[in-house]
């Protein structure tokens, strides 16, 4: 995977079928300090085709962070954590599950499928915007991730 410097925009995958979560999501990440290049796929087959077209091809850059929605399309968001952590030569990069989800059971086999955060949607723009704050903060500028691979 890509290792971000500050110079260069953070590449993230957002796994998601809503188109109104997609626009939430885009435009709360407008608001942070850091730039942000979305990639964006609507469901769980795409999003593990697009790592196949990455360790491919090199037009498509490797993923900075993965917002995932749980309730996707053809394949849902506990296959496609799997599928990453089991099918990768490397290590995925920083998994966010990002889902309207509450339930306990969603959280746990979130975590137990490899996911590096879990996250409840949130309801208003306001709290996106707190919460692409919140991202930024944590995962692009204070957590430490693997070097990639050389």
């Amino acid at each position: 995977m890509t290792t971000h410097t500050p110079t260069e925009p953070v590449d993230v995958l957002l796994v998601e079928d809503n188109p109104g979560d997609v626009r939430l999501t885009r435009e709360a990440f407008k608001s942070i300090d850091s730039e942000v290049e979305f990639h964006t796929v609507t469901d769980g087959k795409e999003a593990t085709k697009y790592f196949d077209v990455c360790e491919t091809e090199t037009e498509r850059p490797d993923p900075d962070l993965i917002l995932l929605d749980l309730n996707l399309p053809r394949i849902d968001g506990f296959r496609v954590l799997e599928i990453l952590q089991n099918e990768l030569d490397v290590p995925p990069p920083p998994i966010l599950v990002l889902s309207s989800s509450e339930a306990k059971a969603d959280i746990v086999e979130s975590y137990e499928r490899a996911a590096n955060a879990y996250l409840t949607k949130p309801e208003s723009p306001a709290e996106f915007d707190t919460l692409a704050q919140a991202i930024e903060d944590f995962w692009l500028e204070s957590a430490h991730h693997p070097p990639a691979p050389s």
